[in-house]
């Protein structure tokens, strides 16, 4: 009996070591935690309405491109996205709105006047994105007072903050590493950057999930204030919950994407594979994992009939370009529309990163109803988007 246990005890750590193994090389450890003691939703009476915010690391010089490769590639999206989302309508009339996050590092004035012909046209908005390593605090800031400023004045992006005056902006990092979070330090190099972000202007970052990155947070599935340690990296790993009646705090809002497990693809039949809601050829938006992304109920506490789902990709990439503006888009769009549109159950809001961002705002000053009446809350939009509510003979489908 004793051997029996004996045995039964190293099996029982041999198992458990695996599992752990398992879970630290996809870096799972991280997060896998508050997955576990996740808490569903709370059930609400009437429609949920689904805020989707599509962001996308534009970078049109992915693999060092040449000029024509990227000029073909801006010209694409101009062209097959309007197709594309002028198809489509939610139930505010809206298109699919699409939020170019452009990287500072490059920076082309052709494709910048190109995407905001599209964004003026109803389809969009432009923000900001910065691959960057071993920075200084001195550099950062003025690449991105630059930037910010360029993309207000020749492009037509960026609101103005109504108090101050100020430039405002979103913020996806590259490479994943906010706040220098990436464990050997690379692509970042600055402890306080969240407090940099405020300063230069940032209302929120929609950098998450990363995972499987290292970069990951332990707080997921989460729209959170997080304050900065200037002294140490990854001052974001958790944070305030936003909540209806509450107040800002901390440096940096962030609003997250959702990030589960994938039990129905599981890796080598067993085990489950990482839901991160990134979009691209080899994961395409399929109707279960739209079911996943509102099961996910991503809201601000108190205010659980507003659920955002924020997906991502890398839209410029040849190997997935064809998902992004063909059929499985296309599909997800339709299935959006039939499944989370029915004016009963839910209704849908294809919003910007700006628009999801004041809906949050809203949400915590107590706002409830139709969030439609939210998308300006805070912010107006940029002076391309100044005026425009949708796309041309756009029409409220009941």
């Amino acid at each position: 009996m004793a051997a029996f246990l004996a045995l039964f005890l190293v099996a029982a750590l041999a198992a458990a070591l695996g599992a752990w193994l398992v879970l630290k090389s996809r870096n799972m450890h991280i997060w896998i935690g508050s997955w576990l003691r996740r808490r569903p939703r709370p059930a609400v009476p009437g429609p949920v309405h689904v805020m989707f915010c599509f962001v996308d690391h534009f970078e049109p010089m992915w693999g060092k491109a040449d000029r024509p490769t990227q000029d073909a590639r801006v010209e694409r999206w101009c062209r097959d996205y309007r197709a594309l989302a002028g198809r489509h309508r939610d139930a505010d009339g809206r298109p699919p709105q699409h939020t170019f996050f452009y990287p500072e590092e490059e920076y082309v004035p052709e494709h910048l006047d190109r995407i905001a012909a599209l964004c003026a046209d109803g389809y969009g908005e432009i923000e900001v994105h910065l691959h960057h390593d071993n920075d200084t605090e001195a550099n950062f800031r003025e690449s991105i007072t630059r930037f910010a400023r360029v993309l207000h004045e020749r492009h037509g992006a960026l609101p103005r903050d109504a108090a101050s005056g100020q430039l405002r902006f979103a913020f996806i990092h590259g490479n994943w590493c906010l706040d220098n979070s990436r464990s050997d330090g690379r692509w970042c190099g600055l402890n306080n950057e969240l407090v940099l972000l405020r300063e230069l202007g940032c209302y929120a970052d929609f950098t998450l999930p990363s995972a499987p990155s290292d970069t990951q947070t332990a707080q997921i599935n989460s729209i959170y204030y997080a304050a900065d340690d200037p002294q140490r990296p990854k001052s974001h790993d958790r944070g305030v919950p936003v909540r209806v009646g509450g107040k800002p705090s901390g440096d940096l809002l962030l609003i997250q994407g959702p990030l589960a497990l994938n039990w129905r693809e599981r890796k080598f039949g067993i085990l489950p594979r990482i839901e991160n809601a990134d979009v691209r050829r080899t994961c395409p938006p399929s109707p279960q994992r739209v079911d996943d992304w509102v099961r996910t109920g991503i809201h601000v506490e108190g205010r659980p009939e507003w659920v955002f789902v924020k997906v991502h990709t890398h839209g410029t990439q040849e190997r997935d370009i064809d998902t992004l503006l063909g059929a499985p888009t296309e599909a997800m769009h339709e299935y959006l529309e039939r499944a989370y549109n029915d004016g009963r159950d839910y209704v849908l809001h294809y919003v910007t990163a700006r628009e999801a961002y004041n809906i949050v705002k809203a949400a915590e000053a107590g706002r409830a109803g139709n969030p439609n009446d939210y998308r300006d809350f805070e912010l107006a939009p940029p002076p391309h988007r100044a005026g425009r509510r949708s796309a041309p003979e756009a029409a409220v489908v009941p």
